[in-house]
């Protein structure tokens, strides 16, 4: 019986001695980076480096509430820029060789612009601007192919 209390007390005085081991290299590690990190700076140093910190914390976050408006305003402001260009080509009359005629749409994100018509013949040829407005003309009869130059222009995202 004695043996086996010595051996228990062994045992225990063995798990306390380990335990402490590695309490003790734990703290070194904390100890050894905490240096680390405060390296050159005193107590009084360190809390005016934090308050600094704070104090940028709040203006970034001024700044970029800035910035996010001023994006948002240029992404609405881009919505009425040239964004969508159709071409047709096409041959108006049976005489002339090729396709030298053309229609041309230029539209903004909210199919809103212009379309361009040229119509080339032997003699002349002839230039047609319409405005459109959210895909359609305003007050103008649109032929085939204008119409095919708003489609092909409303494919481009």
């Amino acid at each position: 019986m004695l043996l086996n209390n010595n051996l228990l007390v062994c045992l225990l005085f063995g798990l306390i001695i380990g335990w402490q081991l590695v309490l003790s290299i734990l703290f070194y590690q904390i100890s050894k980076y905490q240096k680390k990190l405060s390296k050159g700076v005193g107590v009084k140093d360190l809390k005016t480096v934090l308050e600094k910190i704070l104090k940028d914390y709040g203006e970034h976050s001024q700044k970029i509430s800035e910035i996010i408006k001023s994006v948002k305003a240029l992404e609405q402001d881009g919505t009425y820029h040239v964004q969508k260009i159709g071409l047709v080509r096409f041959n108006p009359y049976g005489d002339t060789g090729g396709n030298q005629s053309f229609c041309l749409a230029v539209l903004d994100n909210n199919d809103s612009g212009f379309i361009i018509s040229s119509l080339h013949g032997r003699e002349t040829t002839r230039l047609y601007a319409k405005p459109i407005k959210k895909g359609k003309a305003q007050n103008f009869e649109l032929s085939a192919e204008e119409k095919e130059a708003i489609k092909n222009a409303k494919k481009i995202k």
